[in-house]
């Protein structure tokens, strides 16, 4: 008899486990957690963490434990890979945030397509994220041929441009951005003396020497921050002053402490607001400031946008579903064809690969290490 109630207990346990986990579901963040892109990874962990808080209480009144799972990439495609086949394995994940860099969103998506865990980028700007047209990869943000244009259309008209030096970073990020702009630039007739791709970190000096010979109006970087300034600040030390203009991969306020006070007459288009143009984001900075003692970005501000959009593709698909855990091809669906709204940057609907219908483009400056908003461009991409 004991056996007999020992063995119903056992089972009666083992049902209400199954019962639990069935209840409960998961959102992953994937970015850079460590290493020296942290500071813009953290931001969209953080931003998405904030919106998993608030949509907690909507959850649950369907019956649902909802949780955030965050995983480190490093900034680096095989370890991104790596965690997105964890992510794929994990059944309770339904999709992902994520991720910062393209050279990772772009094998860390196609490592997830199989399993349809769909991810919703803050951050990507390669056109290849989502010209390959897999079902699961979205972003929130305009791509390179968007970007690139901006930067190099702000060079020829604000900066007056007319001799630029171009330099990449060589990932699939840096080396797409300088295309972009090259291809521009030249379609204007402004001669680009060079776009060379360099993988220095620290010392620039060579590559000093070729700008001085050339003596360029502007300097393009494609490339990240902690990179670039360290660029930025041997270049100041060695006495030239031009003009230094980068994209979304200088959107951080690290760049001014790694270049110091050379962080002074520099300009980068941006594909995330700064929380100050955004009067809705108001109320997320104070929050943000009081859960993590540090003041939100422009990619956190879009970590919780991308995590407001996967988190009401979830419910729309659950709703949708009879208000039961929908499957992972039910929110790749969600998202892909929803509509969404009540988000800092604006309503978000995606086309047919993936891409934001209608997104807006950031120019900010640098100014003895002040940072200002100097204009802004409306862009939609090619297909609609």
């Amino acid at each position: 008899m004991k056996k007999t109630i020992l063995s119903l207990t056992v089972l009666t346990a083992l049902a209400l486990g199954t019962a639990s986990a069935q209840t409960t579901i998961k959102i992953a963040t994937l970015s850079p957690l460590s290493g020296g892109q942290s500071d813009l990874g953290t931001q969209i962990r953080n931003g998405a963490t904030l919106a998993v808080n608030e949509y907690k209480a909507q959850f649950k009144k369907l019956g649902f434990d909802l949780s955030l799972t965050p995983y480190d990439d490093q900034a680096d495609p095989a370890t991104g890979t790596a965690a997105a086949r964890k992510i794929a394995a994990d059944r309770q994940i339904l999709a992902v945030v994520g991720t910062l860099n393209s050279g990772v969103a772009i094998p860390s998506s196609a490592a997830l397509v199989a399993s349809h865990v769909a991810m919703v980028s803050p951050a990507n700007t390669n056109n290849l994220v989502t010209d390959r047209g897999l079902s699961n990869m979205n972003r929130i943000v305009a791509r390179d041929d968007a970007q690139g244009p901006a930067g190099a259309n702000f060079i020829i008209t604000t900066l007056k441009g007319k001799k630029v030096y171009i330099l990449n970073d060589k990932t699939a990020y840096g080396e797409g951005l300088a295309a972009e702009v090259e291809k521009t630039l030249k379609s204007k007739s402004v001669t680009v003396v060079a776009n060379e791709g360099t993988e220095e970190k620290s010392d620039f000096s060579s590559i000093i020497a070729k700008i001085k010979l050339q003596k360029p109006d502007v300097i393009y970087f494609g490339g990240i921050y902690n990179q670039v300034g360290v660029f930025v600040k041997q270049l100041r030390e060695s006495g030239v002053a031009t003009p230094i203009v980068g994209g979304d991969g200088l959107d951080s306020t690290q760049i001014a402490t790694i270049a110091g006070k050379g962080a002074t007459n520099i300009f980068y288009t941006t594909v995330s607001a700064p929380p100050e143009s955004l009067p809705a984001a108001k109320t997320l900075a104070a929050l943000y400031q009081k859960t993590f003692n540090a003041p939100v970005q422009g990619f956190g501000v879009f970590g919780y946008d991308a995590a407001k959009v996967v988190l009401q593709g979830v419910l729309a698909a659950a709703r949708a579903n009879g208000n039961k855990a929908p499957t992972r091809i039910q929110v790749e669906t969600a998202i892909r064809k929803g509509s969404f709204t009540g988000l800092l940057s604006g309503n978000v609907s995606f086309n047919s690969v993936g891409d934001r219908k209608s997104a807006t483009i950031y120019v900010m400056s640098i100014m003895d290490q002040q940072y200002k908003l100097s204009t802004t461009v409306a862009v939609k991409p090619v297909k609609q």
